[in-house]
This record gives C-alpha cells, sequence and structure tokens, in this order.
C-alpha cells in the first residue's frame, strides 16, 4: 500500500518540477519512481527511505554539474552598451595617456581613455568598456 504515497511524491515533485526551471526535484522524481517500484518488491519503508533519500542525493551530485553545464552554454546575450566592442569611433576632444577624453561612437559620445595620446578626429577601436567609459586606442595600432 505503500506505492500509493510513493506515487503521490512522484506527482508533486513532478509538478513542482514543472513548476520551475532550476531542475530542483528531477533527481528525486527518478529515485522515488525507484522506491515505488522497491514497495511493489518488498515491504520496507526503511529500505524504500533509504533508496530515495541517498539514491537522489546521488543523481543530484553527479548529474546537475554536467547538465548545469550544457543548459549554460551559449545563454550570454550582449546588450546594447557591448555592441560598440570593436566598434571605430571617433575622437571628439583629446585624450591624453590615462586622461579621460571623449569619443562618438555609433551616434553616441562616450567617455574614454587611452594609453596613448588620441588627437581630436583620430579613428579609434573601442577595445572594451570600463563602467560609463570605454577603453580605446588609434585605429591600425
Amino acid at each position: 500500500m505503500s506505492w500509493i504515497y510513493w506515487l503521490c511524491i512522484i506527482i508533486f515533485l513532478t509538478i513542482l518540477e514543472v513548476s520551475t526551471t532550476n531542475l530542483v526535484s528531477i533527481w528525486f522524481i527518478a529515485s522515488g519512481l525507484v522506491s515505488l517500484i522497491i514497495s511493489l518488491v518488498y515491504d520496507s519503508l526503511f529500505l524504500e527511505i533509504g533508496n530515495f533519500v541517498i539514491l537522489g542525493v546521488i543523481l543530484l551530485i553527479i548529474t546537475k554539474p554536467i547538465i548545469n553545464k550544457y543548459l549554460k552554454k551559449g545563454t550570454s546575450v550582449k546588450t546594447n552598451l557591448d555592441r560598440v566592442i570593436g566598434m571605430t569611433g571617433i575622437c571628439t576632444e583629446e585624450i591624453k595617456k590615462n586622461v579621460i577624453g571623449e569619443v562618438k561612437v555609433d551616434g553616441k559620445r562616450w567617455s574614454a581613455y587611452s594609453t596613448e595620446v588620441i588627437k581630436v578626429n583620430d579613428a579609434v577601436i573601442i577595445e572594451k568598456i570600463d563602467g560609463v567609459k570605454l577603453k580605446v586606442r588609434k585605429e591600425g595600432k
């Protein structure tokens, strides 16, 4: 008769898993299925609960890192700011070595710095975004 309890636990965990996207209880659904099968063959509540807990934890420890590796792949989304990296801009205010100046890129003005002197109207390449400033270098270097 304990198989009914295991079936209820499996249904509850399935509903919980479907309502979340974090793979919270899928391993315990699997261990619940094994416990349900054990309850049909043996009449040992200790064996059923032990299997449910131990198998669920083992499956969680072994498979979660593997599944997360495949689910996280390619989920990085570029923002509008990230797209300026690698673009060419024009220096609108002289940039001295490690002193903030200004560049225009993609129709917007940005504070910018560089490790070299960049004159007004020089073309620059955006290397990275550092807070609200762009790190730039002269085009062609």
